[in-house]
């Protein structure tokens, strides 16, 4: 019975009431990224787009990302839950209701905002709800996270669309949730850039095979 509550508590998203408190300092984290040297909280080059993606293990999801071209700078975080500046440990309990989200800073003049929800969704399976792979719980969830009403128009249509891509080759309706972006909290300095620094860590990541296409009469 303990193991089944423990489980029920992993794949439902605590009240406010039910999270662990957390703290009100940050947790220590690295000041620049590992790979490229660029700044983790800033400052970024005027003009560039940040975006907010949860898409399974935060590992190789920041991975995928910082090997894309056009984006400037990655960061690991967590998002989407009740307690302010949590640790692995208490995400890992699911109960701050937290998601593993990577912070994405981008060039527009070399990747749109679409191109980015594009690698989003082609590297991990969205209908998949508290879990991804091997790895469940609520910090797995599939998630945007929007920073502006542009975003989210982007973001509503490129769902619409890869759902009915992924219901054509037989997939279930898509469990990505879209929301306005929450606070986003630093994971912990081991975490930043994680396989980089462990290139035979645990990745976790990997998409159904289903090409997206790209939302078109948006733009941000």
């Amino acid at each position: 019975m303990y193991l089944l509550n423990m489980l029920s508590k992993k794949l439902s998203i605590p009240s406010p009431a039910e999270a662990l408190p957390g703290r009100d300092f940050e947790l220590e984290t690295a000041d620049r990224h590992f790979v490229n040297g660029n700044p983790l909280k800033g400052p970024y080059p005027d003009g560039f787009g940040i975006a907010y993606v949860g898409l399974g293990c935060f590992w190789g999801a920041e991975r995928k990302f910082w090997q894309t071209p056009g984006v400037w700078v990655t960061a690991v975080g967590y998002m989407g839950g009740h307690t302010p500046n949590a640790t692995y440990q208490e995400v890992c309990t699911g109960l701050t209701g937290h998601n593993e989200v990577v912070k994405v800073v981008f060039d527009p003049s070399v990747i749109t905002y679409e191109g980015i929800l594009k690698v989003f969704f082609e590297n991990h399976d969205p209908t998949q709800g508290m879990r991804q792979g091997n790895d469940t719980g609520t910090q797995y969830r599939s998630g945007i996270y929007v920073v502006d009403a542009a975003q989210k128009a982007v973001a509503e249509q490129a769902k619409a669309r890869y759902g009915e891509a992924l219901g054509k080759a037989g997939y279930k309706a898509i469990t990505t949730e879209i929301l306005d972006a929450p606070p986003f909290y630093y994971a912990e300095t081991y975490h930043q850039q994680y396989l980089a620094k462990n290139p035979n860590g645990y990745c976790g990541i990997g998409g159904t095979g289903v090409s997206c296409p790209l939302p078109t009469g948006v733009t941000v």
